[in-house]
């Protein structure tokens, strides 16, 4: 197992009565392999918080955790170290293996004091309301900032970011911007708009205002979509292909690979008319700005000059 490809933490598990591990935060996660030295320093520091909760009738554990990151997740923790070495910087989008993660993560109550088994969250709810515990959520992931928080970033909205989001110093994540696991931004970036499942964006750039990015997850098609450098998807515009850098897509306007194209700058054709192609043969390609004509409804692709779009500094720093 290589030690560039290897992750290890020492993480602080929470076990439901029925035995089911319900999560595991890692405080600190790191590449490579641990020294006996560096465990038992990571041990001594996390330890004294490992504590049974009997108000959420849970157990927390200590546990030490070192994971390939080309192999399959193989249990809770291991599946939950992924999440933060994602979260946490260590390893980007797409970098790590997550086949098969969900069935390592079990369907939780996520509360004001921490996971709670559904069947507790259930049984529980007068004890819990008296102790002014609430909940939040019902899902397999929880939100980014009860485990980790990023440096550098904004998130407007706690709930609107899954712990294993990727986000890089200098992005806002406003209200209804919404960004899913196992991805995220490459640089400054505002998001307004869902960066979905695989999905990341590079330097630069804005997601409009209920702009959407088609992921994998949900029957999607397998093309991982990509955004560049200072592009601008617009408000409520959406996308099923990459994005080079410098390109624009108006808003309001969804291109998916088979819409088909008309490249209005290119010579006509024989009968007068503009060579037309599907979107998947502009994926990835820069400076190109994707429109609707006004007058005959068709989707066009112009060449643009100079940079896409320019975001705000002191909103970024």
């Amino acid at each position: 197992m290589s030690e560039q490809r290897t992750v290890w933490g020492i993480g602080l598990a929470t076990t439901s009565g029925d035995g089911t591990v319900l999560d595991t935060w890692f405080p600190e996660v790191r590449l490579g392999i641990p020294s006996d030295e560096d465990a038992a320093a990571s041990a001594a520091t996390w330890g004294p918080s490992a504590a049974p909760d009997e108000r959420r009738r849970v157990t927390v554990e200590l546990v030490t955790l070192s994971i390939d990151l080309d192999a399959a997740p193989a249990s809770t923790p291991d599946a939950y170290l992924r999440l933060h070495a994602l979260s946490h910087r260590v390893v980007a989008p797409n970098e790590l293996n997550l086949d098969g993660i969900f069935a390592h993560l079990p369907i939780v109550a996520w509360t004001t004091a921490g996971p709670l088994h559904p069947d507790d969250a259930a049984r529980l709810r007068p004890e819990l309301q008296r102790a002014g515990i609430q909940v939040h959520s019902l899902d397999k992931f929880p939100r980014l900032l009860d485990y980790v928080v990023p440096p550098g970033v904004r998130i407007a909205d706690a709930s609107r970011v899954r712990l294993g989001a990727y986000l890089s110093p200098g992005t806002t994540v406003m209200h209804e911007g919404f960004v899913n696991f196992n991805a995220g931004t490459l640089g400054s970036s505002m998001v307004e708009g869902r960066i979905s499942q695989g999905v990341v964006v590079g330097d630069g750039s804005d997601i409009g205002g209920g702009a959407s990015i088609m992921g994998t997850l949900s029957g999607g098609g397998a093309h991982r979509v990509s955004i560049g450098a200072r592009t601008l998807l617009g408000a409520n515009a959406g996308i099923g292909i990459s994005l080079g850098d410098d390109c624009i897509v108006e808003a309001g306007l969804y291109v998916t690979a088979g819409t088909k194209i008309v490249l209005s700058q290119e010579p006509p054709l024989h009968d007068g008319s503009r060579p037309v192609v599907k979107g998947a043969q502009l994926s990835g390609q820069n400076s190109l700005l994707f429109r609707r004509n006004s007058l005959s409804g068709a989707v066009e692709a112009v060449r643009r000059e100079g940079v896409g779009v320019t975001l705000n500094e002191a909103l970024h720093a």
